[in-house]
């Protein structure tokens, strides 16, 4: 298996796992390995879904993609020559935030909200307010069914 001298990586700041696969042409499982293996690699979008990539996380699997299959170091050899190099994140590269925007950051904010109210509903009603049921307004029907029934049992009644 070797490397293509040259892959052309989309102009767009985030991208899935599948999508990362497909790109290097790598099986899902070893892209999972180098995660475990390099935690840097990629962000947790949300808790339950998968993770994202970064333009400089793909680059980041594209190097060591490299270093493994082209120059034939182990993950180990491929550890330690990436932490003795420089960080390779661009000064241009918007920050996660800015990628996820602030659309995110207010849903959090009311979902933050929503879970403090309910917090305070499972403990109790505020000090000095009182909880009671009271019974509807109107007083409840017959049902609609048991009236067919007497109205039959009276006919009976009169014919005998």
């Amino acid at each position: 298996m070797s490397v293509p001298a040259a892959i052309e990586i989309p102009d767009r700041p985030l991208f899935k796992a599948s999508e990362v696969c497909e790109l290097l042409k790598l099986q899902p499982y070893v892209l999972k390995t180098w995660e475990a293996e390099f935690p840097d690699l990629g962000v947790s979008k949300t808790s339950g879904s998968g993770r994202v990539y970064r333009r400089g996380d793909v680059e980041q699997v594209l190097r060591i993609k490299h270093l493994l299959l082209v120059e034939g170091l182990t993950l180990a050899g491929v550890r330690r020559k990436l932490e003795g190099e420089a960080p390779q994140v661009a000064a241009d590269e918007p920050m996660l935030d800015d990628l996820f925007g602030q659309q995110a950051r207010e849903r959090l904010t009311e979902l933050k909200r929503g879970l403090t109210s309910i917090l305070a509903m499972l403990n109790g009603p505020p000090a000095g307010t009182e909880f009671s049921l009271a019974p509807p307004e109107e007083p409840v029907r017959a049902k609609a069914s048991a009236k067919p029934a007497v109205a039959s049992a009276r006919k009976r009644a009169a014919r005998s």
